[in-house]
């Protein structure tokens, strides 16, 4: 599929680090799409008016010539150098003025006629790391529901500034879909390749987009592989991801009613003995937190 058989001619596909970006797959993701497509940057906000420095520090970046300079927290736009419909937004989440940053946005997709927008995300679930990565796509477009069999996510609880640019979007007769990995819990602190990797590849299956990822297979590979080493010297983690992998088996089982289902995630949560359906913070399973 091409991306005006989705969303419009014009697309752009966001991500912005922190809240919605465990293991950095949704950013990594934008990341090797900025370095696959011919674009360059076409608008950038003002750090002063949206990012509190105690919150999203700088940080000091030394050149190959040895001079050092402040890299400061944004969000950029990235449009096509020549011809090309994908469009690209990357950066830091905002710390505040959540409504005036989504505003700007929109007048910049509106200015340059963009008809369509895909907001990546990744959140932290109870998932094992030796299973493919779930990827879930919901919109809050009934267009785009009903054309593409989506779901309206059901979340409700804190969201992040995807969740408030996708209502910005929307308000301007902007269709969005919004499409989440889940990255396993245990390994939240390192970057997780293999959830980048899902997330290019349904990327490439919406809108036909390619990336190269001979790189991105390699290092998922080893990042697999150092969780496996981790899991075998630790007897308490290897029997928990068993767990997981028991539940994901079931669930995923051609023959799995849902009673089987509901049946083996009771006894999942019996066994934690803790009753959390999930993350503590009350994200649900469908990357609906926003």
């Amino acid at each position: 599929m091409v991306a005006d058989k989705i969303l419009g001619g014009r697309l752009l596909v966001v991500a912005f680090e922190g809240w919605n970006d465990a293991g950095d797959a949704a950013s990594n993701a934008v990341v090797a799409l900025r370095e696959s497509l011919a674009v360059r940057p076409i608008a950038a906000v003002d750090p002063e008016d949206y990012f509190d420095y105690q919150f999203n520090r700088p940080s000091v970046k030394i050149d190959d010539d040895g001079s050092r300079s402040i890299v400061w927290p944004g969000a950029t736009v990235f449009g096509p150098e020549d011809e090309g419909d994908i469009y690209l937004l990357l950066g830091t989440e905002p710390s505040r003025n959540w409504k005036i940053f989504a505003s700007e946005i929109v007048e910049t997709i509106e200015d340059r006629s963009i008809e369509g927008v895909i907001f990546l995300g990744s959140m932290l679930a109870d998932v094992p790391h030796t299973r493919p990565i779930s990827i879930f796509i919901t919109s809050e477009n009934e267009r785009l529901r009903k054309d593409f069999e989506l779901e309206r996510s059901t979340y409700e609880g804190p969201v992040g500034i995807l969740s408030v640019l996708a209502e910005a979007c929307e308000k301007a007769d902007v269709p969005t879909l919004s499409v989440w990995a889940s990255v396993p819990h245990y390994v939240h602190s390192v970057p997780s390749p293999k959830a980048t990797l899902a997330l290019l590849d349904k990327l490439q299956a919406l809108i036909g987009v390619t990336v190269p990822r001979d790189e991105l297979e390699v290092q998922a590979t080893a990042w697999e592989e150092n969780i496996d080493t981790l899991a075998g010297e630790d007897e308490e983690m290897a029997s928990y991801i068993a767990q997981l992998e028991q539940a994901r088996d079931t669930v995923d089982s051609p023959e799995a009613s849902g009673e089987a289902i509901a049946q083996e995630f009771e006894k999942y949560l019996r066994h934690r003995g803790d009753g959390r359906d999930g993350r503590a913070d009350g994200r649900d399973g469908r990357g609906g937190r926003g």
